[in-house]
C-alpha cells in the first residue's frame, strides 16, 4: 500500500471515534452551568453572576457505576451575553464493554444558545484501546489507543461536528499524522485535514 493511501485510511479512521466525547463534554458543561434568568438591572458589564469552583459531577449507569465524569477548576456564567466559561475542564466517559475516552483543555467556552463549544489551550483527547473480545476480528493496531492534540477545537454537538484551524496531531498504533486545520463530521463519517499533512507509519504484519 502506498503512503498516500495509508495516510487517507488513517485520517478517515482515527478521529471519528473521538468526536462523541467532544459532544458529551459540551452537554455536561451546559448541565452543570445552568444560566439563570438575565438580570433586569441595566448592567452591561461582562461580570459573572454565577460560578462553581473545584467541582466534579458524576453520572452513574443503571448498575451504579460511573458513566460520565466532569471536573473543572472553575466555571463562570456571564449574564450580559449568556455565555459560560470553564477553566481546566476534564471529562471522562466510561461505559462497560467500550474504551474509556477522556478530554482535557485549559479553557472551554459555551455560546449563549449552547450550540457551540470552544476549547483552547493544550486540547487533548485520549481513547483507550478496545477491551478484549473473543469474537473481535479487528487487529490490535486497528483497536489500539488513540490521542488527538491541538491548541483549539470548535465543537457543534447537534451537528456532530468539530473543527480547528490550528495544528493537529493524531497518534495511534499504526502511526502518527500531523496537519494544519481539520474538520470532523460524525454523521457523514468524514475527516478532512486542510494542509501541511505528514505522517509516520509503523510497519504492519503482512496478512497471509
Amino acid at each position: 500500500m502506498n503512503t498516500r493511501t495509508s495516510l487517507d485510511r488513517l485520517i478517515a479512521w482515527s478521529p471519528v471515534l473521538l468526536l462523541a466525547a467532544l459532544g458529551a463534554l459540551t452537554y455536561w458543561l451546559d448541565l452543570q452551568v445552568k444560566p439563570p434568568a438575565p438580570p433586569n438591572d441595566g448592567s452591561g458589564r461582562h461580570d459573572p453572576d454565577v460560578f462553581l469552583e473545584n467541582f466534579r459531577a458524576i453520572t452513574f449507569d443503571a448498575a451504579g457505576k460511573p458513566r460520565e465524569t466532569l471536573a473543572a477548576k472553575r466555571a463562570d456564567h456571564y449574564p450580559d451575553d449568556q455565555t459560560s466559561e470553564v477553566a481546566q475542564p476534564e471529562l471522562m466517559l466510561t461505559e462497560p464493554g467500550k474504551p474509556t475516552i477522556s478530554l482535557t483543555a485549559q479553557k472551554a467556552k459555551l455560546s449563549a444558545d449552547r450550540e457551540n463549544a470552544y476549547f483552547s489551550g493544550d486540547v487533548h483527547v485520549h481513547r483507550d484501546p478496545d477491551p478484549p473480545s473473543p469474537s473481535a476480528t479487528a487487529t490490535p493496531q486497528e483497536n489500539g489507543e488513540i490521542t488527538l492534540t491541538t491548541q483549539y477545537l470548535h465543537v457543534v454537538p447537534k451537528r456532530s461536528y468539530a473543527e480547528t484551524d490550528q495544528a493537529v496531531t493524531i497518534i495511534e498504533p499504526r502511526g502518527i499524522i500531523r496537519g494544519t486545520g481539520m474538520q470532523l463530521d460524525l454523521d457523514a463519517k468524514t475527516v478532512k485535514i486542510d494542509s501541511r499533512v505528514s505522517g509516520t507509519f509503523q510497519p504492519q504484519p503482512s496478512s497471509r
